[in-house]
């Protein structure tokens, strides 16, 4: 069974700095690229950041680009969101997706 769990998340002045990880079981993880996607409250899931199973290829979003960073270990089959420069636009649901399947999310606020 797959199974993702996030973690990570919290409240965080602007400016402020997370890293979220991502612990991902029951599948290949070494073999599949891994995206970030986000839900901001009332809104839909936004695709934040995308990279391939070598972790050689990162996309990400206009709107974090050059603030976030993402990356992955296949040994420990973790995946990470290194987030900098943080915004209040940027308080939402974050969450790991292997295709369709994502974990129950962590809550990232920030706020002054």
């Amino acid at each position: 069974e797959v199974q993702l769990v996030e973690s990570g998340g919290g409240l965080v002045q602007p400016g402020g700095s997370l890293r979220l990880s991502c612990a991902a079981s029951g599948f290949t993880f070494s073999s599949t690229g891994m995206n970030w996607v986000r839900q901001a409250p009332g809104k839909g899931l936004e695709w934040v950041s995308g990279i391939n199973n070598g972790g050689s290829v990162t996309r990400y979003a206009d709107s974090v680009k050059g603030r976030f960073t993402i990356s992955r270990d296949n040994a420990k089959n973790t995946l990470y969101l290194q987030m900098n420069s943080l915004k209040p636009e940027d308080t939402a649901v974050y969450y790991c997706r292997y295709g369709l399947k994502k974990g129950q999310g962590t809550q990232v606020t920030v706020s002054s």
